[in-house]
């Protein structure tokens, strides 16, 4: 019997989503915090932290509070750190 290989019907965005997804990783990583010790923290799930650390989610308002106060910082915080991240020449 031959196995098929599953296919994934999710694809990864670029741009802004996944901009975002690299601080996400970065910050959630920086302390220490696996997706989901990150996600019971911020009261989400540990697929849609996942969701959005690939950049296939984007966050809304209230979702990106819960997630910087999760992180012990402010939204605001977390726009900073992703606007400093475009501005870094790429390694």
């Amino acid at each position: 019997m031959e196995v098929v290989p599953r296919r994934s019907y999710v694809q990864p965005f670029s741009g802004t989503k996944k901009e975002f997804g690299v601080v996400l990783r970065n910050l959630r990583k920086e302390r220490g915090l696996t997706q989901a010790a990150l996600a019971l923290e911020a009261g989400l799930t540990r697929v849609y932290i996942g969701f959005v650390e690939c950049g296939v989610r984007g966050p809304t308002l209230p979702i990106l509070e819960q997630i910087a106060a999760a992180l012990g910082m402010k939204a605001s915080e977390m726009l900073q750190c992703l606007e400093a991240s475009r501005e870094k020449p790429p390694t």
